[in-house]
């Protein structure tokens, strides 16, 4: 059995659990690599622009027309991680809008049918294999701002589609099939696991299960099923759906706040936090993941990552930072200076508080 680059230090167990060395792995990996990028990204105003402005599905699709991202470097990315001090990198593979970065039979709307004629995931994929770093993907399911079969707004409310005025052509009206949407997640799922990923990353938390946190119902999505597939296909791909939804996740994964229900399900944990600050938005507190321009010198400063990674792991987490790569899908260089000098301090001091 051919043990996964990343796994080399744990080949023993690997041999009679793979699932279970592919947990100690994470438990240990401590630090990784947040990137959101996308369509939203030539927009630099939050990965929720579409929604935020109720841009139509057809007027958003257009951006795939102007999607090169040329300054995608795959090499470089890891190699940043890497003088980061990082054990891993996690890439938004098809955020909410529905565009995919990834070789998918799916839809055409993805990275290889636009000008950039690339797929972005296998790319990153194999420089992470080729220098021993985890690689996860990044899906969100249940909200898809394009297909049309994913969850409606009638049934399913906030944030399943934004709040236009006239419904979009492109969606189901009469017919709508939640059955159709799920099996192309499966398909989509299916696909990713081709790229031998660490893990696949569910998100939004809109399944909540966290007390008086009120999401959907997730018995219609099936995730059980989903995740069986998942695990039969490629025992090792470790599976979390942030803030948790049946209980089976291999991690418990929750932005920005530590999951009171860690321990008691004796599973490693995560926290994914990002460089750039809250910004108020109408009646709530955001963090934009994706390229913000008027974020600039705004970002995060050495000593407050310094800080918080050592808050997440004296408390036991891994700590999942993000930086959105710029329109070009190059690195933030307001980003990149401050995560290089926290490599430093990794390689000079250890973790903190070890």
């Amino acid at each position: 059995m051919s043990v996964p680059p990343y796994l080399r230090e744990y080949e023993d167990r690997y041999s009679e659990d793979p699932r279970g060395a592919a947990t100690a792995w994470f438990a240990d990996a401590d630090y990784g690599l947040f990137l959101h990028y996308g369509l939203y990204s030539l927009l630099a105003n939050h990965e929720w622009v579409q929604y935020d402005e109720a841009i139509p599905p057809e007027e958003y699709a257009l951006l795939q027309e102007y999607f090169t991202a040329e300054g995608f470097d795959a090499e470089a990315i890891v190699e940043f991680a890497q003088d980061a001090g990082m054990e891993y990198v996690n890439l938004t593979t098809k955020h909410h809008d529905g565009f995919c970065l990834f070789d998918t039979g799916q839809t055409s709307f993805n990275a290889t049918e636009a000008p950039a004629g690339r797929d972005l995931v296998g790319e990153l994929a194999e420089a992470c294999h080729d220098a021993g770093l985890g690689f996860f993907c990044y899906y969100s399911v249940g909200v898809d701002w394009r297909h049309p079969h994913a969850p409606n707004r009638e049934e399913w409310g906030d944030p399943a589609r934004p709040d236009y005025d006239e419904r979009p052509n492109i969606y189901a009206d009469a017919g709508h099939d939640l059955d159709r949407y799920l099996e192309y997640v499966k398909a989509q799922c299916l696909e990713l696991l081709e790229y031998d990923p660490a893990g696949i990353w569910f998100d939004p938390a809109v399944f909540s299960t966290q007390p008086g946190k009120a999401g959907w119902d997730p018995e219609p999505f099936d995730l059980p099923a989903l995740y069986e597939t998942i695990r039969e296909r490629r025992p090792e791909t470790l599976v979390s759906f942030k803030d948790g939804v049946t209980g089976t996740e291999d991690f418990v994964a929750p932005e920005l706040y530590y999951d009171s229900h860690r321990e008691e399900l004796e599973k490693p944990g995560e926290v994914c936090a990002c460089m750039l600050p809250a910004q108020a938005y109408e009646d709530q507190i955001r963090h934009s993941w994706g390229y913000l321009a008027g974020a600039e010198g705004m970002h995060k400063t050495e000593d407050e990552v310094w800080d918080l990674l050592a808050e997440t792991t004296g408390k036991g987490y891994n700590l999942l930072l993000n930086t959105g790569p710029l329109p070009d899908g190059s690195l933030d260089p307001e980003d990149t200076e401050v995560l290089r000098a926290i490599g430093d301090r990794l390689d000079d001091e250890g973790l903190p508080g070890e």
